[in-house]
């Protein structure tokens, strides 16, 4: 049976889950147990499992990165989770140089079930400090897993899955989700960490989007119907390990491909995907492969430029259109996507 539950409520569910399942299961992070519950994610995880299992740490992610290491090396479970992957760059020793490295360094024999939950995601005129996604430099390292699902039910499942899983997992989440509804599974259904994803079908063109890209995508999709325009919207879901069979196949049908990356687009995935699509379908194209990503500067602060920086579905539609050869189409009554009159801070 499904309910309809936001992608927040779909995290705390598949954590709760799993913490009572497994006792060696934690979570731990920066606000993790204070009155935030990080965007209220962790609601409710202190009052069941305590403060031994559900605690908020110093601002010191260097070392609360080692910390999670030697606890998976001990045999637990840990869920570390960083208010902004921007400031994970300050553990990427403890994260590429060890967590990545041993079970290659040990012959497998030890693993680190460690799942590190990165949220990124624009707010509040956070500017270049607070505006990173850097899913490309994580899936770059060989031992690690990159996934960024983008609707609550492979919230729930790809965050069970990463759990469970003896590897460690960079679990990125865009804070615009945490308000997303969608129909999610009494029981765990889908518990996969790999696999695209076709979420909205379509003959005439592909669109391979990435975290809140999807929405963007999805509503470009609705508004192109109208004219008749079927585009196809491939959720990566997974940046490490990369499914490009789903993709291919999509673009062998439809023959045209854009890429709309939640990031910059020089030496991103946008270009591992475009790469992936040439070497495969060269002949088929009827059109160059088209990227969408952040502007090519750091994010700025103010609200206007910020809007310019980050690509939507206005930038989605007028590339299809270039792509395909079309008139603009008249969006003048369309009704777009804006957080401003509900994001009240930064938590």
């Amino acid at each position: 049976m499904s309910r309809l539950i936001s992608y927040r409520e779909a995290l705390n569910e598949a954590m709760a889950q799993e913490m009572r399942r497994d006792p060696r299961v934690f979570i731990y992070g920066i606000d993790v147990a204070d009155h935030k519950r990080t965007f209220m994610s962790s609601k409710g995880l202190v009052e069941e499992f305590g403060l031994d299992r559900c605690f908020s740490t110093p601002l010191a992610e260097d070392a609360m990165t080692g910390f999670g290491l030697g606890a998976a090396l001990a045999g637990m479970r840990p869920i570390h989770v960083h208010m902004r992957v921007d400031f994970l760059l300050l553990g990427l020793n403890q994260l590429i140089n060890m967590i990545a490295t041993q079970r290659y360094g040990t012959g497998g024999k030890f693993a680190v079930p460690m799942v590190i939950r990165a949220i990124i995601g624009r707010g509040w005129g956070q500017s270049f400090q607070h505006s990173k996604t850097l899913q490309s430099w994580f899936a770059h390292i060989p031992g690690l897993k990159v996934v960024m699902p983008s609707t609550p039910r492979d919230a729930r499942g790809m965050l069970v899955a990463a759990i469970r899983n003896d590897n460690p997992v960079i679990f990125i989440e865009h804070r615009w989700l945490y308000d997303v509804m969608g129909d999610v599974p009494q029981d765990t259904d889908d518990i996969r960490l790999d696999g695209a994803k076709v979420i909205h079908p379509g003959s005439d063109i592909t669109v391979v989007a990435t975290s809140w890209m999807n929405v963007e995508a999805v509503k470009a999709a609705e508004i192109l119907k109208k004219r008749g325009v079927g585009v196809e919207v491939v959720d990566a879901r997974s940046i490490a390990p990369f499914d490009g069979q789903t993709i291919i196949d999509s673009v062998q049908k439809t023959r045209h491909c854009i890429v709309a990356d939640n990031d910059w687009t020089h030496c991103g995935f946008s270009a591992e995907v475009a790469a992936t699509v040439y070497e495969a379908c060269m002949g088929q194209l009827r059109a160059p492969i088209r990227r969408i990503g952040f502007a090519p500067t750091p994010c700025p602060c103010a609200r206007p430029l910020e809007n310019e920086f980050y690509p939507n579905a206005v930038s989605i539609i007028r590339a299809i259109e270039e792509v395909l050869k079309l008139s603009e189409t008249d969006l003048s009554h369309e009704d777009f996507y804006s957080y401003e009159n509900k994001f009240k801070g930064p938590f």
